[in-house]
């Protein structure tokens, strides 16, 4: 691996999906989901009907860029982007909020908490899908003190 440690950062996920998936309707469907359970707010100036949806993920650089093309993305149900939060408990208060939305929309797709030790570190992670082609997984780092 090289030990280049640059200046970059990811600030943006971009995924296509198809023109009536981002009706008026489905836009409001998806924002509401993620502003519930994340926080995101849409960035209404930059939406377009069944053309562009962008929502803001804490700050302004870092956003989820939704495109319309009439061959969208497909992907697996475990394509997915990921989110760190700092404690554990903040990924519960995530997955409470997920479960809590599944209780009144069947289409909350959740894989439930699991915990992967690796030693030195343990991964606590979720994941949650909501009307786009890619899951969210919600990670937490636990590092062995020492």
């Amino acid at each position: 691996m090289s030990d280049f440690r640059g200046p970059t950062r990811f600030n943006h996920v971009a995924m296509s999906m198809a023109p009536d998936t981002l009706d008026e309707q489905n836009r409001c469907d998806i924002t509401a989901f993620y502003t519930e359970v994340f926080g995101w707010e849409e960035y209404p100036t930059m939406t377009e009907d069944r053309k562009r949806l962008v929502m803001g993920v804490h700050s302004y650089d870092q956003f989820v860029f939704l495109i319309a093309d009439d061959e969208p993305m497909k992907a697996p149900r475990l394509d997915h982007f990921g989110l760190a939060v700092d404690t554990i408990d903040q990924l519960h208060e995530v997955l409470a909020k997920a479960k809590a939305y599944a209780e009144k929309d069947d289409r909350v797709d959740i894989i439930d908490y699991d915990v992967e030790d690796h030693g030195v570190l343990k991964l606590h992670n979720f994941y949650v899908g909501y009307l786009l082609p890619m899951m969210v997984e919600v990670q937490c780092f636990e590092f062995e003190k020492g």
